[in-house]
C-alpha cells in the first residue's frame, strides 16, 4: 500500500477514491515524498535535549505569572499575561487546584538556519499529533523499510508508534485517579483536525485505552461528573484532552459544565485552562533585562543562554508611552536604539526583519494567521500592521519578533500529474512532539514541512511537503 493510500485510509488525505476506514476524511492534501525529511545524529541531540528545556522553561514561566500575581515579580507580568482575557477565565485559571498543572503536549515551531535553530513559538494545542502519528506509521511500512537488502534506510524518530504510545502514556499519567475514558474533545473552530483525533482515538483503544473523540455537544454533565458515549456506549469520562482554544470558549456547547467539573475534581482535563501559558509574549520575557535574575535562578545560567540562544528576540507591543529618556530594550534600527513603536513605520526593507503577530487568545493567532512579515510587505502596508497591532493591544496585544531565514533543502515529491518524482527547494519547518509523563518531556516524533522559497511563512499547504522526521541507519 502506498504513503497515499495509507493515509487517505486513515482519514487524514483528501482522496475521493479512497474509503477511511472510520468514515471521516479531511479535506487537505499536501505533496508526499518517497522517503522521510532525514536529520543528522547531532540535529536528533538537539531535539532529544530540547524538550527538557522547554518543559523547565513552562515551569518557570508558570511560576513567574504566580510570583506576579503575589507581587514578588513585577506586577505588569501578569498584566500583560491577562491582557485581553475575560476576568472569568483569568480566576479560573488561578484555581488552587491548578496551581501547578502545565501543558501535557510540548511542541514547538523550529526552523533550521545557516546559523543553528531557531523557534518561533510554542503550541499547547497542536494539530499534526495524528498525523505525525500515521506518517509514522506509512513510512515505517514502506517495503525498502521492511527489507534488509535495500538502500537506503532510516531510523523514524520515536519509531512507528512512538507518537500514539506517548500520547496514551501521558493521557493516563494526567488522567490520574479519576475513573473513566479519554474523550478528545475537538471545537467546530478546530473541526480540521477532528479527522485525525478521530483515527488517534481509535488507535488509543487498540492499545487498550478507552478513548473517543467527540464534539463539545456530546459531552454530558451529571451528578458524578462528565459522561459521553463510546463504542460500550454511554461513558463517564475520565480525562479530558482539550483540542480547543480558550479564546472560543463563548462558543463551545457545555464549555462551563466541563470547566464546573474540572474545578469540582470530577474530572481531569489536558491542556490546562491558563490562558497565560499560551501566550507568544512569553519568549518577549525570557528576554526581558528587568527578568534576568529570575530567569537564571530558574533555569540556570546554562538553561537561559540555550534558550536565549534559540529564541529570537520579542517584544510585545504595547503603546504606552515610553520615558523620553528610555528605550526599548536590545531593540535596534541600522545601530541606532529605539526609543518610540512609530520609529519601526520608517524602517527601511532591509531593516524591518521583523515579523508581526498576535500573542494569543485570537482567531488570528493559531495556524499562521494574522502574521506579517515585514521585509515581505510594502512600506504603507507594514506600517498599517504595526499601527493595526498597537491599537489592537487593549483586546488582542501583538509580539514583534525577529524574522530568521531558514536554509533551503530540495525535497523530491511525487507528482499525481505526471505521476512520476519531482524536486522542490523550500525552508523546512521542524515540529518535535513532547509528550509530558510524570514529569519528564519525551521525544516522540518530529513532524517536517517544506514549503516552496518564495513563501514567507511556513505552514501546511497543498503546495508543501510533509514527511516525518527520521535519522540514516545506513
Amino acid at each position: 500500500m502506498t504513503i497515499r493510500q495509507q493515509l487517505s485510509r486513515a482519514g487524514l488525505f483528501a482522496d475521493p477514491s479512497v474509503q477511511p476506514v472510520e468514515g471521516h476524511q479531511a479535506g487537505t492534501v499536501w505533496r508526499i515524498s518517497p522517503v522521510p525529511f532525514v536529520i543528522s545524529t547531532e540535529q536528533l541531540r538537539f531535539f532529544q535535549t530540547l524538550g527538557p528545556h522547554l518543559l523547565a522553561f513552562y515551569r518557570a514561566l508558570n511560576r513567574l505569572y504566580a510570583e506576579s500575581v503575589k507581587g514578588t515579580q513585577p506586577a505588569w507580568v501578569a498584566s500583560y499575561l491577562d491582557q485581553g482575557k475575560p476576568e472569568s477565565l483569568i480566576t479560573f485559571s488561578r484555581t488552587k487546584r491548578f496551581r501547578d498543572d502545565l501543558p501535557a503536549v510540548i511542541r514547538p515551531d523550529v526552523i533550521p538556519t545557516q546559523d543553528g535553530m531557531v523557534i518561533t513559538e510554542l503550541d499547547s494545542v497542536p494539530g499534526g499529533i495524528g498525523l505525525t502519528a500515521a506518517m509514522s506509521h506509512a513510512y515505517a511500512d514502506l517495503p525498502f523499510q521492511r527489507s534488509a537488502h535495500s538502500t537506503p534506510r532510516f531510523d523514524l524518530i520515536g519509531g512507528r508508534d512512538g507518537m500514539v504510545r506517548g500520547f496514551a502514556a501521558m493521557l493516563k499519567a494526567a488522567q490520574g485517579s479519576h475513573a473513566g475514558c479519554v474523550a478528545i474533545v475537538v471545537s467546530d473552530e478546530a473541526k480540521d483536525y477532528r479527522p485525525e483525533m478521530i483515527w488517534v482515538a481509535a488507535q488509543l483503544r487498540e492499545l487498550g485505552l478507552p478513548a473517543v473523540c467527540v464534539e463539545p455537544r456530546d459531552v454530558r454533565f451529571t451528578e458524578d461528573g462528565l459522561r459521553c458515549r463510546t463504542e460500550a456506549g454511554e461513558t463517564r469520562v475520565g480525562i479530558v484532552y482539550r483540542f480547543f482554544e480558550l479564546f472560543d470558549l463563548p462558543n463551545i456547547p457545555k464549555a462551563e459544565l466541563m470547566q464546573y467539573a474540572v474545578k469540582g475534581g470530577l474530572t481531569a482535563i489536558t491542556p490546562p485552562y491558563k490562558p497565560a501559558l499560551e501566550e507568544k509574549s512569553a519568549f518577549a520575557l525570557l528576554h526581558h533585562p528587568i527578568l534576568r535574575p529570575f530567569w537564571e535562578r530558574e533555569l540556570g545560567s546554562d538553561g537561559i543562554l540555550h534558550l536565549a540562544t534559540i529564541m529570537p528576540k520579542t517584544w510585545l507591543l504595547d503603546p504606552a508611552p515610553v520615558p523620553p529618556a528610555a528605550t526599548i530594550p536590545d531593540l535596534h534600527l541600522g545601530g541606532r536604539a529605539v526609543a518610540h513603536w512609530r520609529e519601526l513605520e520608517r524602517a527601511t526593507q532591509k531593516e524591518r526583519h521583523f515579523v508581526i503577530k498576535p500573542s494569543g487568545f485570537s482567531e488570528l493567532a493559531w495556524g499562521s494567521r494574522g502574521v506579517s512579515v515585514g521585509h515581505d510587505l510594502p512600506q504603507t502596508e507594514w506600517a498599517a500592521a504595526l499601527q493595526q497591532a498597537l491599537t489592537a493591544f487593549p483586546n488582542t496585544p501583538h509580539v514583534l519578533q525577529e524574522f530568521h531565514k531558514g536554509r533551503l533543502f530540495e525535497m523530491d515529491y511525487h507528482d499525481p500529474g505526471t505521476g512520476t518524482m519531482a524536486r522542490m527547494s523550500g525552508r523546512a519547518r521542524l515540529s518535535p512532539y513532547y509528550f509530558v509523563t510524570d514529569g519528564t518531556a519525551e521525544l516522540a516524533g518530529i513532524l517536517a514541512t517544506v514549503c516552496p522559497a518564495d513563501k514567507k511563512v511556513i505552514h501546511g499547504m497543498k503546495d508543501a511537503v510533509m514527511a516525518p522526521c527520521a535519522v540514516s541507519s545506513d
